[in-house]
């Protein structure tokens, strides 16, 4: 799947001459939390999160600092935080390093991401930069719950010994040289030794997911890799 198959569109968006007052009303408005900002040409040029808000002078969350932490922080970043808790325009609050992508972007990148940079959405964009989409973490999970199974025909025992040995080789992890597998009516017996509690678990998951299985027994020990 590809961004364009889980993003959301239209996207809601402000302009950088907005109120903060305004853009915490639409956060609230439509229950969701971001929004982009695009200039006239609808090019994103930041994004307003609940967390650029959460300290603010309107509700008495602005960050205190004492003598001692002024003298660790520096002027010049409580300066940065007195903007950010009393600043009237989106201009002054809005975050401008704005990860984007487009709309042939897979999903698995996507992931990737949010994960590398620490974030929750990810703006779409085509190539001429216009904002056509956004794609969150919960639409993420959205195409999680909502897949469907693939329809496959159930392997006979052999056929399942053959496509687990050939799944575990081609993963750059598994240590084959001390693996063995039989398959007797579907069920599978994890024999030998795998040297972490994490590979082992890969192992068990990798059977499990052959059509056909109906059972996994592991007997995998967790020791030392064996040299032959």
């Amino acid at each position: 799947m590809q961004a364009r198959d889980v993003m959301v569109s239209p996207v809601i968006t402000v302009r950088a001459s907005a109120t903060v007052r305004h853009v915490a009303s639409i956060l609230l408005k439509h229950r969701i939390s971001a929004v982009p900002v695009v200039d006239d040409g609808g090019k994103v040029i930041g994004v307003v999160t609940e967390s650029d808000l959460l300290h603010r002078t309107e509700a008495g969350t602005e960050r205190p600092y004492s003598w001692w932490l002024g003298l660790l922080t520096g002027d010049a970043q409580m300066a940065s935080d007195y903007v950010r808790s009393h600043a009237v325009k989106v201009n002054d609050v809005m975050t401008r390093e704005v990860v984007t992508t487009g709309p042939e972007t897979p999903l698995h990148e996507i992931a990737m991401l949010l994960e590398k940079h620490g974030i929750k959405r990810i703006p779409i964009v085509d190539r001429n930069d216009q904002l056509v989409g956004i794609v969150s973490r919960a639409n993420l999970l959205q195409a999680v719950a909502t897949a469907r199974p693939k329809l496959e025909i159930a392997l006979s025992d052999s056929a399942i010994r053959q496509k687990f040995l050939a799944e575990i080789r081609q993963q750059p992890w598994a240590h084959t040289f001390n693996l063995n597998v039989t398959v007797q009516n579907g069920v599978v017996d994890l024999w030998g030794y795998a040297p972490s509690a994490d590979e082992r678990a890969a192992v068990r998951v990798a059977a499990e997911a052959i059509p056909g299985v109906v059972l996994v027994n592991d007997h995998l020990l967790e020791t030392p890799m064996l040299v032959y």
